[in-house]
């Protein structure tokens, strides 16, 4: 498999929607935006012509995204960027704030995420306690602050994307922690629907594995766990369930959370879209 940090993008692999609310006017805030799917939506959000907010811990990654989209991409959005900790409640109100001052806050798209290999008898509470607050109270708490932004445009039109996983459908060994957060982002996500009247929606995107950084630093561990090798947890655990037999692209995630924030994704509200290479709806 490919070093996922090598595995870039250009303006020619983002889909570009024809949407009136796809102007420097309208602001997506996107969490996790320094690298892997996170990277890869505010390259493709800021290529339809938003003006992105991006957040991470990762200052770093942070600069190295902007830059990518900026000067090799020459994207029409503006990017900006503020490092802040999806653990910390003032932080991501002053996060918000910040992303207000650049325009209509419309979108959100919480995509941060972690992960850890690990027995459910055997799991470490405080990890536990970690990746429930990134993957499930941040993006409750990022719904809650970004939800009045939304309504308070002229037309009260928006979207909150969450990424979710095959894991938030089914599960698998060793990843308990993971596989409860992404259930409970379906709930949260069916819950923001059932309170946006229709124009604020909301949706979440199952995808099987995604070439990642996240993924990547999995497969040692699952191979520790199960006594395999590292190719066969990739050929046989990660792929093993999927017709296609190649990983994602962040950059093809990103493309549907393009989609489902558009205009085009209207009906698709409370509402998941699985993009997982026939791995839930087959067998063999």
């Amino acid at each position: 498999m490919a070093d996922p940090a090598t595995v870039e993008f250009g303006a020619d692999d983002v889909l570009v929607l024809e949407d009136d609310r796809f102007g420097p006017e309208s602001v997506c805030l996107v969490t996790g935006a320094a690298s892997g799917i996170g990277r890869a939506t505010a390259a493709a959000m800021a290529t339809n012509g938003l003006t992105v907010v991006g957040t991470d811990v990762d200052g770093d990654g942070l600069a190295s995204m902007k830059a990518l989209v900026e000067d090799e991409m020459d994207a029409p959005g503006e990017v900006v960027t503020v490092e802040a900790d999806l653990t910390d409640d003032d932080e991501m109100r002053a996060l918000v704030e910040e992303a207000a001052t650049h325009g209509d806050v419309r979108y959100l798209a919480n995509i941060a995420g972690m992960q850890h290999i690990s027995p459910l008898e055997e799991f470490p509470m405080d990890v536990y306690d970690t990746m429930h607050e990134v993957m499930v109270r941040a993006p409750f708490l990022l719904s809650k602050l970004v939800m009045p932004h939304v309504r308070e445009t002229d037309d009260g039109v928006g979207a909150i994307g969450n990424m979710c996983s095959i894991h938030g459908h089914v599960a698998t060994q060793d990843k308990a922690a993971y596989i409860t957060s992404k259930f409970a982002l379906r709930g949260l996500t069916k819950s923001i629907a059932a309170e946006g009247e229709g124009a604020l929606r909301a949706f979440t995107v199952s995808t099987s594995y995604v070439s990642t950084p996240l993924v990547e630093g999995q497969i040692p561990d699952t191979a520790e766990e199960r006594g395999i090798s590292e190719e066969e947890v990739v050929e046989d655990v990660m792929l093993g369930g999927s017709r296609v037999k190649d990983m994602m692209r962040p950059i093809q995630v990103a493309n549907l959370f393009a989609f489902g924030f558009s205009k085009h994704g209207q009906h698709l509200d409370g509402a998941d879209m699985t993009w997982d290479g026939g791995h839930l709806g087959t067998y063999e």
